[in-house]
C-alpha cells in the first residue's frame, strides 16, 4: 500500500512530500503523467492519492466514489475539480497585489483543516476563477479570490495558494504531515471502499442465484411484526426485501455498508423501497443503545481487523431481548477449499473460536451450523 504521487513528469516525488509521508509510516511512488502517458493500474495498493499538476481523469473519478483520500495542489486542484463535475474558470487575473489568504468558518470542523494555523501572509491567492462542484465546501478564501481552498466530498481536498514549485514552506508541510496522518487512519476502510466501488456495479447480477438462500437464513432471525432489524455490512442491500417481511410495514429495516458506491447500486435495485440505507462503520454505528431487535449480518465478521470490538458495538444496540445472526451462502470448508487451503484452526468463525468470542463481547451462541451449503450461527444478548 503507498499514497500515489501524480506529477508531470517520470522520477522520485519531492523529497518533502517522501519525508513527511514517511514520518506518517507511508510509502510513496509516482505515476508520471505527462501527455504520452497512458493510463495507470487504478486503486490497488492505493492508500491516497497526491496531484501535482498531473492526473489520470478516470483514477480521479474512481478515488472520489471510494473516498480515497485526495489531496491536489495548484494546478492540480483544475484537475481535480473537473473530475468531480465542476470546471475550470477563465483567464487570471494579473493583478500582482492581492489580500492575504483566510480559512473560513467551515475549516474548523474540516477532518484536514481543523486546527490549522492561520496562513502565512507570504502564501499568495491564485488568481484564477474556479467553478466547484455544488456540494464543495470552501475552506480558505480572500477578498476577491475566493475558493483558495475546498473540500469535495468526504474524502478530496484541494489548496491553490501554496507554491506551484516544491518545497511548500512550513504551512504547507504542517499541512501535508496532516494529510499523512489522516491517510494512516483511515487505511482499512480506504481499502474496502476500493475493492468494493470498483464492483458494486456488477455485485447484484453475479450473486442473485443466492436469494433463495438470503431469505432462508433471515427467516432464522424470527422477528416479531413490528421490529427492528439491520442488515449489516448490506452491500446492494440483498437481505433487505426478507428483513421487510418479516418485520412487516409497521417495522423498520436499517441496511448499513461502509462503501458509498454499494449504497448506490443498492438504491438503483429498489431497496429504498424496503427500509433505509445509511453509510456508516459497523464498529461506530450512529445508533441508540438497545435500538435494534435483530442484526442479520452476511460474510462480515471475518474479514473485520478487530471483530470483538464490532460484537460489541453490535451488542451494544440490540435490545435485550433482540437475536444476531451470522450468515454466509456456503460453509466453512466449502470456501478453504475454494481459496486452495485447508480449514484453520484458529478461524474465528469456527464454533469454540465464535462460542468464546460472542461470550466476552456480550452474546451467547445458541444455534451453529456450519455445511456444505452456508454457515449460520445465531446469538442472543447474555442476560
Amino acid at each position: 500500500m503507498a499514497v500515489v504521487v501524480m506529477q508531470p513528469t517520470a522520477g522520485q516525488a519531492p523529497p518533502a512530500v517522501s519525508r513527511v509521508l514517511a514520518a506518517a509510516g507511508l510509502a510513496s511512488r509516482t505515476v508520471p503523467l505527462a501527455d504520452d502517458a497512458g493510463p495507470s493500474a487504478g486503486l490497488a495498493g492505493v492508500e491516497g492519492l497526491i496531484v501535482l499538476g498531473a492526473a489520470d481523469p478516470a483514477l480521479l473519478r474512481e478515488a472520489l466514489a471510494a473516498e480515497v483520500p485526495v489531496l491536489a495542489l495548484e494546478p492540480g486542484t483544475r484537475l481535480l475539480v473537473r473530475a468531480a463535475g465542476g470546471a475550470p474558470g477563465g483567464r487570471p487575473d494579473a493583478t500582482p497585489d492581492r489580500p492575504p489568504v483566510e480559512l473560513t468558518r467551515a475549516a474548523g470542523s474540516d477532518p484536514l483543516f481543523a486546527g490549522a494555523t492561520r496562513p502565512s501572509p507570504g502564501l499568495r491567492p491564485a488568481c484564477d476563477p474556479l467553478e466547484l462542484p455544488a456540494d464543495a465546501v470552501v475552506l480558505a478564501s480572500c477578498d476577491g479570490y475566493p475558493e483558495q481552498a475546498f473540500r469535495i466530498g468526504a474524502s478530496a481536498w484541494g489548496v491553490r495558494f501554496l507554491p506551484q514549485e516544491l518545497p511548500l514552506g512550513p504551512w504547507g508541510e504542517q499541512l501535508l504531515g496532516r494529510f499523512a496522518t489522516l491517510v494512516a487512519a483511515r487505511a482499512e476502510h480506504t481499502a474496502t471502499r476500493a475493492f468494493f466501488t470498483r464492483r458494486a456495479d456488477a455485485w447484484e447480477e453475479r450473486f442473485a442465484y443466492q436469494a433463495p438462500a438470503y431469505e432462508a437464513a433471515v427467516a432464522r432471525l424470527r422477528l416479531a411484526p413490528g421490529g427492528r432489524a439491520m442488515d449489516l455490512g448490506c452491500g446492494t442491500g440483498r437481505a433487505m426485501p426478507a428483513l421487510r417481511a418479516q418485520v412487516g410495514p409497521d417495522g423498520h429495516v436499517l441496511g448499513v455498508d461502509l462503501t458509498p458506491a454499494m449504497l448506490a447500486a443498492a438504491a438503483r435495485h429498489g431497496r429504498t423501497g424496503h427500509g433505509h440505507l445509511l453509510a456508516a462503520d459497523c464498529t461506530r454505528l450512529p445508533l441508540a443503545g438497545a435500538s435494534v431487535d435483530g442484526i442479520f449480518s452476511a460474510g462480515l465478521l471475518d474479514h473485520l481487523p478487530d471483530p470483538a470490538a464490532a460484537l460489541r458495538e453490535w451488542a451494544r444496540v440490540t435490545a435485550a431481548d433482540g437475536v444476531l445472526l451470522l450468515f454466509h451462502p456456503s460453509g466453512r470448508a466449502e470456501r478453504a477449499a475454494r481459496h486452495g487451503r485447508p480449514l484453520d484452526p484458529d478461524d474465528l468463525l469456527a464454533e469454540g473460536n465464535l462460542r468464546r468470542t460472542l461470550r466476552t463481547t456480550g452474546w451467547h451462541l445458541d444455534e451453529y451450523e456450519d455445511g456444505a451449503g452456508h454457515f449460520l450461527a445465531r446469538a442472543v444478548p447474555r442476560g
